[in-house]
């Protein structure tokens, strides 16, 4: 039987709710071992960031439970929220800022400790090494404007502490180790230049001091 409806009420099955479950992102993928990890931002969980894990077998993990969120806010666009290795995640976890770990099987405790000022000690381009992680640190001062953020690199220990590696420049990020476990390499650009404008690559060997 044929029925005319008025232009506009015509039946779909696309629904707004199956529009956004599609609009899941996929973010950075990491490969640990036989085990392939990235991250997913889904909308139908208000775009929390979860990390996924997938075995060998293909079992599929949702490592971060709710309300866990791996997402930095580090030079506001965020990047290198998370790194995995053996088996172990850290992330930087949203509503804080601050870095967690979760062990295989664990649930996330945190590294970093609360700083004075909520979410305004902020860690991004995770990297994993022998001696901890590798992050950019950009503190936030009570009170402060802009001009007076800092942006640095350091070197977490499995205690939360944390030895700075960089400071001077206005933009630290991506920081990576050679092979031999000390040479430094980084990318660092100032004001009012924009990465892609004059964004330095320096690499320190061992025996150099902090810049």
């Amino acid at each position: 039987m044929v029925s005319s409806l008025p232009y506009g009420s015509w039946p779909t099955p696309i629904t707004s709710e199956l529009v956004v479950r599609a609009a899941a992102r996929l973010g950075e993928v990491a490969v640990d071992g036989d085990d392939v990890w990235w991250s997913e931002s889904r909308p139908t969980e208000g775009g929390r960031s979860v990390i996924v894990r997938r075995s060998a077998d293909g079992t599929l993990t949702d490592v971060l439970p709710p309300p866990w969120n791996a997402r930095t806010r580090v030079h506001e666009y965020g990047g290198g929220a998370w790194t995995v290795s053996g088996g172990t995640l850290w992330f930087t976890e949203f509503s804080d800022q601050r870095v967690y770990r979760v062990d295989p099987g664990g649930s996330p405790v945190a590294v970093t400790p609360e700083p004075e000022v909520a979410a305004g000690v902020r860690y991004a381009d995770l990297q994993a090494t022998a001696e901890g992680l590798l992050a950019v640190r950009e503190t936030h001062p009570e009170g402060g404007s802009p001009a007076d953020v800092v942006n640095e690199l350091v070197r977490l220990g499995p205690d939360g502490s944390a030895e700075t590696l960089v400071s001077g420049p206005d933009f630290v990020s991506d920081p990576r180790l050679a092979p031999d476990g000390e040479t430094l390499a980084w990318l660092q650009w100032n004001h009012p230049d924009m990465p892609w404008d004059a964004a330095q690559l320096v690499v320190r060997a061992p025996t150099a001091p902090s810049t």
